[in-house]
């Protein structure tokens, strides 16, 4: 979720986002992903940025309802108060990690393929130095 407030409170004060992020020690890139609600802001962070803005930090501050994990719990019992109900767990995942992810996998299974194709010709040689072995 991207932090309106934030941004809107970073300009209103003529900062720009390096300043902030020279501000947190960190990157203007990683600041970035920060105000655009990829990454979580840290309390800590919040107070710090906060203090720079000189405003509260209820003034900047937006939680990351979209982009956090959330758990929808189901408890049902019946009449015995024993557990019947089921744990279901929703967490949504930025694109960007999903894309990541996928492309390791095909690295990976490149990878794999490789090492099978190796494999292959490590054991045809073998088994051709058993049989001429044999022979000797």
């Amino acid at each position: 979720m991207v932090k309106e407030k934030l941004i809107r409170a970073r300009k209103d004060k003529k900062f720009s986002q390096q300043d902030i992020a020279e501000h947190l020690n960190i990157s203007q890139t990683q600041y970035l992903r920060k105000e655009k609600g990829e990454i979580e802001i840290k309390d800590e962070e919040w107070e710090r940025i906060a203090k720079l803005l000189d405003v509260e930090v209820d003034e900047i501050k937006q939680i990351d309802s979209d982009n956090s994990i959330s758990q929808n719990f189901e408890n049902i019992t019946d009449i015995s108060n024993s557990y019947v109900g089921s744990n279901n767990v929703y967490c949504n995942v930025p694109e960007f990690l999903l894309e990541n992810q996928q492309e390791y996998i095909e690295l990976l299974k490149k990878e794999i393929q490789q090492l099978k194709e190796k494999n292959y010709t490590i054991r045809t040689k073998i088994e051709s130095l058993q049989v001429l072995f044999l022979f000797l």
